[in-house]
């Protein structure tokens, strides 16, 4: 089965050796196995990855908060509706996800881990707000949504990064 389709956008801050696209599309493929919803061959999702002024002037503009954060998600579909979207009909876009360069490199290196794992986790934690999954919601929610976040990154052969004492909860 087609995942969902990814319009990814790499700006310069993360030129590197790392194939991000590469990275992207296995990421969302393993989001899909453990949240179907995301596996409709409608779907399509946007990826910027940016830096962290770019990402900071977002946060500012769309969710009143003045500083920069590791990954922004914008759903364009409440829960229910992509849930109740058929596989056949036009394409449907289900949101925008952005990730700062500078906090997820930083991020990555307090918590022991490549750049590219983190980066992975915080593409699968975009993924999973824009079906419609909300950590901040409850106690129960953010359980919930790590477990899913955990099994993609398993798929992808990413340790869980939710275990052991050094690491924080939430992306």
């Amino acid at each position: 089965m087609k995942s969902l389709e990814l319009d990814i956008s790499i700006e310069a801050p993360w030129a590197s050796a790392t194939d991000w696209q590469a990275l992207a599309e296995r990421a969302a493929e393993a989001a899909a196995r453990v949240a179907p919803e995301l596996a409709n061959p409608r779907l399509s999702a946007s990826l910027l990855f940016a830096g962290d002024e770019e990402v900071h002037a977002l946060n500012r503009e769309w969710r009143d908060k003045d500083k920069p954060t590791n990954v922004l998600s914008f759903p364009m579909l409440a829960r229910d509706e992509l849930l109740a979207l058929a596989p056949d009909g036009p394409p449907e876009l289900i949101g925008d996800i952005a990730l700062a360069l500078e906090t997820c490199t930083r991020e990555a290196a307090e918590k022991g881990v490549t750049i590219e794992g983190h980066a992975a986790h915080l593409i699968v934690h975009g993924l999973l707000h824009l079906a419609g999954h909300d950590h901040e919601i409850s106690a129960e929610e953010a359980t919930a949504m790590e477990a899913l976040e955990t099994k993609a990154l398993a798929l992808l052969g990413i340790e869980d990064p939710y275990d052991g004492p050094e690491k924080t909860k939430g992306a």
